[in-house]
């Protein structure tokens, strides 16, 4: 099977790549750089940036794909590009959605694939929802073969998936951890939340590359095992080795004081999430999520042990948390000495 993926090299598709190698899947990467260190041999890169479609068509020739994967297709624009370079170059599209598209606030506890889209938190999932209506129009009108997968909270090796963090330098959550320092947990800690191991969500994805049946589908690809954030935050301080300080803090009072924290959190990780896997169960057979979240952050924390570069710390966010924090709890001291004079 050959099988072109659009970009390649972040967390999720790092290990779709990997999976997908040991299937014996052909895989090209098409990609902008050279080739990273994380891409498996066997990968073949072909460099052209997928903005620019004659580039494209240069780099791909006649070629055709058993599936194509656009792992970095985020608004409208790129996915009506996408739908003119492979509409005749490949058997199988597949976008790759959000969960966080899903209906906030919830109606139903349960997500299913058939749980209404709507999320007027955040503007990254508004054209996630746009891209797949714009795609599922296209595939009713003109059997454009879209495949839709709805991710969550999916890491691995080099990611520390607490609700509070940086993206781009996670260890930062667990250097203030280590240091005594307090970490932010959105609402009262209760909350219900998915997290995904990237190996597992391969097997998923892997599963659906080439699938016929699963043309004009949509799919969400999470693990089963339903933690609260105050359990994810303790299991991640566990895996640390350290007692973790966990400062309770209420979305919109996080949102208040940053205003980029409305989407993720508001828009996303502030809503209890379960989602019913039987889906994807029913069209990949034998699909099951086996790495628990106990189990896949302590790998993650031993890679970032591993080597002292790896461990790079966002000092802008830590300062922002800081003075959350602060502007916190000195509400409460007024609150608390209001309500007794």
């Amino acid at each position: 099977m050959k099988v072109l993926f659009i970009g390649g090299t972040g967390i999720i598709s790092t290990a779709c790549t990997k999976l997908a190698v040991e299937r014996g899947m052909e895989v090209t990467h098409l990609r902008r750089g050279q080739r990273a260190a994380s891409i498996p041999d066997g990968v073949r890169t072909v460099l052209a940036d997928i903005a620019d479609e004659a580039a494209v068509k240069r780099a791909i020739g006649g070629e055709k794909f058993d599936a194509v994967v656009d792992w970095i297709a985020f608004t409208p624009n790129h996915v009506e590009r996408d739908i003119r370079l492979f509409r005749d170059r490949s058997e199988q599209y597949i976008f790759i959605s959000s969960a966080s598209a899903y209906q906030k606030p919830l109606s139903h506890y349960l997500i299913t694939e058939s749980t209404p889209l709507a999320n007027p938190y955040w503007q990254y999932s508004r054209d996630k929802i746009a891209c797949e209506e714009r795609l599922m129009k296209e595939y009713r009108e003109e059997g454009f073969p879209v495949t839709i997968v709805r991710p969550s909270l999916t890491y691995g090796d080099t990611q520390i998936a607490v609700a509070v963090n940086s993206w781009q330098k996670s260890y930062t959550a667990v250097d203030r951890m280590r240091r005594g320092k307090k970490s932010i947990v959105p609402g009262d800690g209760t909350s219900l939340w998915v997290v995904t191991h990237n190996s597992d969500f391969a097997q998923g994805l892997v599963g659906l590359l080439g699938h016929r049946q699963a043309i004009g589908h949509a799919f969400h690809i999470t693990g089963d095992e339903v933690l609260t954030w105050d359990q994810i935050y303790r299991i991640t301080a566990e895996a640390a080795g350290v007692e973790p300080k966990l400062v309770h803090i209420a979305s919109d009072f996080l949102g208040a004081c940053d205003p980029d924290m409305i989407g993720s959190l508001t828009g996303d990780k502030s809503a209890s999430v379960v989602f019913d896997n039987s889906k994807i169960k029913r069209f990949v057979p034998g699909f099951c999520a086996r790495v628990s979240f106990a189990e896949g952050v302590k790998r993650t924390i031993a890679w970032f042990d591993a080597a002292p570069e790896r461990r790079a710390i966002d000092e802008e966010a830590n300062a922002a948390w800081d003075r959350i924090i602060a502007s916190y709890e000195n509400a409460l001291g007024d609150a608390a000495r209001g309500i007794r004079a």
